[in-house]
């Protein structure tokens, strides 16, 4: 039986953190350069203090284990993603991809532009999951490798082209990586992915309404909510809809900084 506390209350919970985080990385990542040092050592603080909320929340079998988990996994995520944007972490290739590129040769130059942020979220959901294994409260894992997961199905069709590659929230100092990005167009990959997301979405609402009360209700909703976004996301490379129009907010200071460049330029 679906309850607030159990069902309702996790998923606007979840959806509440993903936009206002999401928004907050996006601010700190449009900033100017000299602020990155400072917001990465608040972001590391962060992801030390998730990490040990995780390593706390794996014994707890309650509610309140699943909802620290679940917040834990979520600030190292917000490290990882803040390390990125702000070029701290993103590939030996800092470059535009050769005109007439093959797509071969596409595809070694886009990963050489990302290649260690991926090899340091996978050997990061590594540890978590190896911290987890036989442990009564998973979630931090869980929620880490679906995060993963999402994401590089979402960059997987970023390379192959999708309709609608918004990237309004991109930082400027990482505009070389949109030339990575694959023509508009939609392919049946993204068909199969939309498709995928929306799939596992429903799997684990449907897992979620059947769990018991407690603990295993707020796992399972957290864990749909973040899939459902995960298949929203897709949704909005199909449909003519900028990521600006969500977070403009968080972006409106850099886009008042380039306003300010340019006019001392003229």
């Amino acid at each position: 039986m679906v309850s607030f506390t159990g069902h309702v209350l996790p998923v606007l919970a979840t959806i509440a953190v993903w936009f206002f985080a999401t928004g907050l990385i996006a601010w700190a990542a449009n900033r100017a350069r000299a602020t990155f040092a400072r917001s990465l050592l608040i972001a590391g603080v962060t992801g030390a203090a998730g990490l040990v909320a995780v390593v706390v929340s794996l014994p707890m079998e309650g509610a309140n284990g699943a909802m620290l988990g679940f917040a834990g996994a979520l600030a190292i995520w917000g490290w990882h993603e803040l390390a990125f944007l702000t070029g701290g972490v993103t590939g030996p290739r800092r470059d535009p991809c050769p005109e007439g590129a093959g797509q071969m040769a596409r595809f070694r130059f886009a990963t050489g532009a990302v290649i260690h942020h991926e090899i340091a979220l996978a050997a990061t959901g590594m540890i978590m999951i190896a911290l987890s294994w036989g442990q009564p409260n998973p979630i931090g894992a869980q929620v880490f490798a679906l995060l993963f997961a999402l994401r590089l199905l979402a960059k997987l069709n970023l390379f192959a082209g999708v309709p609608n590659a918004s990237t309004d929230i991109l930082p400027r100092h990482l505009s070389y990586l949109t030339s990575y990005f694959g023509p508009n167009r939609f392919l049946p990959l993204l068909g199969v992915s939309i498709a995928a997301t929306i799939a596992l979405a429903a799997w684990l609402g449907v897992e979620a309404a059947l769990a018991a009360p407690d603990a295993d209700a707020v796992a399972g909703s957290l864990l749909f909510a973040l899939a459902a976004l995960g298949a929203l996301e897709h949704l909005f490379f199909a449909l003519p809809l900028r990521d600006g129009a969500l977070w403009g907010w968080a972006i409106a200071a850099r886009d008042k900084r380039a306003h300010v460049n340019t006019m001392r330029g003229l």
